[in-house]
């Protein structure tokens, strides 16, 4: 199973009315292989939200949830990924952190995870 096809949820929250716990259930609507970064462990539509960075080995795509502040932490975990794309969702957008990733080959996209899929241009 090593299609490198999974997207990574950053900034998961438990939260219902949170868009990243939105995401995560639209995402298992459109059977999207998901896995999840928050603050609190627990579980969204059948998706674990872990609280370790874990080093995944097939993630196309990183959504992020997380204020440009909080994203530092995370700049070289993703990298490191080296997924295909980063979604900056609304309130996310961060041009430092554009820079580092178009450096390692990896698509910028300031969009909204939630109208990707709606739209079926995810």
């Amino acid at each position: 199973m090593s299609n490198k096809n999974e997207t990574l949820v950053i900034g998961a929250s438990l939260k219902p009315n949170r868009y990243s716990n939105m995401a995560i259930n639209k995402l298992r609507n459109h059977n999207q292989t998901t896995k999840a970064i928050g603050l609190r462990e627990g579980d969204v539509a059948g998706v674990t939200i872990e609280t370790d960075l874990k080093k995944h080995q097939n993630i196309d795509t990183v959504t992020l949830y997380l204020n440009p502040a909080r994203q530092e932490q995370y700049y070289n975990y993703i990298i490191d990924l080296q997924p295909r794309r980063v979604i900056f969702n609304p309130g996310t957008e961060n041009p430092e952190f554009y820079k580092l990733l178009q450096k390692s080959n990896i698509q910028v996209e300031v969009a909204c995870t939630l109208v990707l899929l709606s739209t079926n241009q995810y």
